[in-house]
This record gives C-alpha cells, structure tokens and sequence, in this order.
C-alpha cells in the first residue's frame, strides 16, 4: 500500500570532528567533551527526526493498520539511541546499539517511506564507529534506501530525489574522513615531537654529564693532580737527601705537607663546587696569583708577578679560569722545562683581561697545525692533559690561547678573555 506522503525537506547536515585519531574509529568509552556534545547532538538530531516523522505519520495516516508497528519501532529507535547517548560502554556496545537501530529504522522506512531522512544522523553514527570501509558499505546501503524511499513517495521522476541523498552521504562521508585522516596526521606529529623532546632532553642530560665530568677532570689536574705531582718530586728528593743533607730533606717534607695541606683544601672546595682555594676568601685576582707566585718559588724556581692596567674586578669565573690557567702553566715549567725564573703578568683592559706566564727553559718546538700532543705536557698519554684542559677552560667563556716558544729559549703562554658578552665559539 502506497501512502501519499509529501515529500519532507532534508535537514542540513555538519559532520563533526572526528573523535579519535584512528581512521573511523570511535571509543566511546575514552570519550572527550567535544565528542559527548557531538554524540549529544546526533542524538537530538535522531530523536527530533524521527519525532518529526512519526507525527506527519500520524495526522495523515492515523487510521492505518501500520500505526502500531511503526509506533513501537519508533520508541525503540528512540529509547535505545538515547540510551547509548546516557551510556556510551564499549566499541562493541556502540557497534551492537548501532545494528539494532539500523535494523528498526530499514523497518520502519519500509512500512513508512517518510522515515527516510532520519538515516543522516546515522550515517555519522556509522562513521564514528565503523572503520572506514564498513562505514562506507553501510553509508552507501542507508543513502540507497533513502533513494529508494523518496522515489516511492514522489509522485513523479524528480532528479533531486535521485542525486540529492547520495550527494549529502557522499559529502557528509567525504569530509568526515578528510577530517579523520587530517587528526590522524596531526596526532602522529605530535608523537614525533614528544618523542624529539625526549631524545633532546636526554641527549641534553648526556652533554650535560659529559661537560660535567670534563670540567671535574680540568679541576682535578689543576689542582690534586699538580699538587700530588709536586708532593712526588719532593718525597724523592727529601729521600735522595735524607742521608747527606738531613736539613735539607727536611725541608723538602715541610714543602710536601704544605702543599698536601693546600691540595686538601682544593679538594674539599672541589666537592662544595666552589672557587679555588686561593680567590675563596675574596680575594681579588692579582692577589691570588701574587700568593701563587710566592708558594710556587722553591726548588730552584724563582716566579714573579706583575700586574698592568687598572684593578679591575673580574667575573668569578673569568679570574678562576685565569688562576687555574697560571696553576696549570707553572706546574708544567717545573716539571718539564728545567726553568729557573718564571714570570705571571695580568693584564686587565677595558674590554678583556690577558695573563702570560713566561719561563726561561728549554723551550719546544711550534706544535703542528691541527696536533693534538701537548707540548706543555707529558709524552705519556695518561698525562698529558694540561694544555688542553687550560684551552678548553678558556673556550667556555670565548678566551683563546696562544703559545710562543723556541726551542733552547723559552716559552710565554698568552691567555685572554673579552669581558664583554660573547658566545664561545663552537668546540
């Protein structure tokens, strides 16, 4: 039996934004606001809809046989999309809830054409749970009934009823999955980037342990390492002397505990992170070095200090590095030069303090461009970490290094730091 139903307008349709990254893939379970909202309306449209279509049912066919069939399936279409709206429960359930509908509504829509539009909201309910190509099968299947349905209720060929469901399917479809794949995209982005942070943070954190360990390294050769070097060659002197000069060799024993009571120092100041020994009292630099100069004046080294320029007070760090600097320069002049004098002279401009340390040993020849080997240093590898400790110091804060020697004549090494503001060029 055909029923002359006139032909209902379609509602406008706005698909909503996909509610998980996966490609047509909704958990409505791990819901979000916005994807409740949107389950929300979807709801309402269904139920406003169907409402719609019951009462146009009503006034004009109340006295059909067909009106308590399509009342019942009308309630149950209704009660059970708002009890999925009220509880989402699983995937599954979602699927399960979506199946009964579809099944009641291709009921109804058979036994009253006029049903039909109520299939837009399902085709977004399909979408948001179905993956992709089964939501496609199943859109395609509900705009073919919907075609269908309105060529039954027309009362003549009209193109509209032809093209326009499939249209509003395919566009509805069309920009649901731009969306979906647009958030997918967006999503493994954001995965890339949480993943570069945690490769940067931890390959911050490696550099991080890398220069820390550098530093201490430069520390301790500066500071114990010299000292227990100095305390090596005065143990063996006081024992080479114990016999034949016992004064002497006392002497030489009250040098060491000096030195071994300043290198405990050192190093508990080391562990505290502070500043050496010598500028920790506040001390100003030309101060520090002045008493450096006078400690490390024995065993045939005589080390003067001289100061230039106004006195200036230097950052902490600049005058630790320029000590350690001064520590490092003496300690390989007395145990590799064979010098007799040694000269410390500061010089503090404007814009950049210098400090040369200048012996009278033996000297050594130019290293090689791009060597490695220190020619401050020792030839065991295990040792020789003094130039490159005291250049690497320096870089830190933009300093540079320079050495000038001739073999049989001397050395003078040149240390300077800019007091402005610069980067330090790249290691």
């Amino acid at each position: 039996m055909r029923h002359p139903d006139d032909h209902p307008q379609p509602p406008s349709t706005s698909p909503g934004p996909p509610a998980s990254p996966a490609s047509g893939a909704f958990a409505p379970g791990a819901q979000t606001r916005d994807d409740r909202l949107l389950s929300a309306l979807l709801t309402t449209a269904f139920v406003v809809l169907l409402a719609g279509a019951l009462l146009r049912y009503v006034l004009k066919h109340g006295d059909s046989d067909r009106l308590p069939w399509i009342l019942g399936l009308s309630v149950v279409l209704a009660v059970v999309q708002v009890a999925g709206q009220a509880r989402p429960g699983s995937r599954r359930a979602g699927r399960v809830r979506l199946a009964v509908v579809v099944a009641c509504w291709v009921v109804v829509v058979l036994l009253a054409p006029s049903f039909a539009w109520c299939a837009v909201p399902l085709i977004h309910t399909a979408l948001r749970l179905l993956p992709t190509r089964s939501a496609v099968a199943l859109v395609t299947a509900l705009a073919t009934l919907v075609v269908l349905a309105e060529l039954r209720l027309a009362d003549g060929f009209d193109p509209n009823h032809l093209l326009l469901p499939p249209v509003v399917a395919a566009l509805a479809t069309g920009v649901f999955v731009y969306l979906t794949r647009e958030a997918t995209r967006r999503q493994h982005l954001i995965d890339d980037l949480v993943r570069t942070r945690r490769e940067l943070a931890a390959t911050e954190r490696r550099e991080g342990t890398l220069a820390e360990r550098q530093r201490l390294s430069r520390e301790i050769h500066d500071s114990l390492a010299q000292g227990l070097s100095s305390q090596n060659m005065l143990l063996q002197a006081a024992d080479r002397q114990w016999d034949t000069d016992p004064q002497a060799a006392r002497t030489h024993l009250r040098t060491a505990a000096s030195i071994a009571a300043h290198g405990l120092t050192e190093a508990r100041r080391l562990v505290h992170d502070l500043a050496p020994a010598d500028l920790a009292e506040g001390a100003g630099l030309a101060q520090a070095l002045a008493t450096l100069a006078a400690r490390e004046s024995r065993d045939g080294l005589t080390v003067r200090f001289h100061a230039e320029g106004p006195d200036t007070h230097l950052p902490d760090q600049a005058a630790s590095a320029l000590l350690r600097t001064a520590q490092g320069a003496l300690a390989n002049i007395r145990e590799h030069s064979g010098a007799r004098t040694a000269a410390l002279t500061l010089t503090c401009l404007d814009d950049t303090v210098a400090l040369d340390v200048a012996d009278d040993g033996r000297g050594f020849p130019a290293p090689e461009p791009g060597g490695t080997r220190d020619p401050l240093g020792d030839p065991d590898p295990l040792r020789g970490h003094g130039l490159p400790a005291i250049r690497a110091r320096l870089r830190q804060l933009g300093g540079t290094l320079a050495i000038e020697s001739t073999p049989g004549e001397g050395a003078v090494l040149t240390a300077t730091i800019p007091l402005t503001p610069a980067t330090p060029p790249a290691p």
